[in-house]
């Protein structure tokens, strides 16, 4: 197999980038880009560290981040499973990148910058449902924040509920098959009730 081994090979093949690729970077919370990120309670963040890349989802049943200023988003840390990966990334490597999405919207937003980890009492308490907080909030700083193009959802009809419902695993199943004598259908049976009091 041959691989391509330079950026300059890269753009002989691809060419110039369209010009609206380029224009419609900013380094701001622009009035709409505030409109679509507080619509999403949902996104990918990735991270980069000494082991490798992560990728991980963040979700929530409201804005997915708080936007403290116009360059500035808080993402609080909820209850999971203590693998803390994205978490190590960024303590020891600061780069990030969050791609927002809206259920139903083929357009996605993405935010690349850098992100310092705190578990200030007063930013933690900005989160507060009853007597939980999360336990860090990444406060993270905009270098550049763009909407990438429609084409991979709409190739993909994300959102086209009866074009996209396969038979795939189960958590359960994946559990099992790593480990034999996991109970996979007492484990799917149960989790919907079991997260419900974990979800923050």
């Amino acid at each position: 197999m041959q691989t391509i081994t330079s950026t300059n090979e890269l753009e002989e093949i691809y060419g110039a980038p369209v010009p609206q690729s380029l224009t419609k970077v900013t380094t701001r919370l622009t009035p709409l880009y505030r409109n679509w990120i507080g619509a999403s309670r949902f996104l990918m963040l990735s991270t980069v560290g000494p082991e490798g890349t992560d990728a991980t989802p963040r979700g929530d049943d409201g804005p997915v981040v708080h936007m403290a200023d116009e360059r500035t988003l808080w993402l609080p840390d909820w209850r999971g499973n203590n693998r803390i990966d994205s978490l190590r990334n960024i303590v020891r490597d600061s780069r990030v990148s969050l791609m927002f999405m809206v259920p139903g919207c083929n357009n996605v937003v993405r935010v690349n910058g850098t992100a310092v980890l705190t578990a200030d009492e007063a930013i933690r308490s900005h989160f507060a449902r009853k007597s939980l907080r999360p336990a860090t909030v990444a406060v993270i700083t905009l270098q550049e924040l763009y909407f990438q193009c429609a084409k991979a959802l709409m190739r993909s009809r994300l959102w086209d509920l009866e074009a996209n419902r396969p038979a795939v695993p189960t958590a359960g199943q994946f559990l099992k098959e790593q480990e034999e004598s996991f109970e996979a259908e007492a484990y799917d049976a149960g989790y919907a009730e079991y997260a419900k009091s974990r979800m923050w």
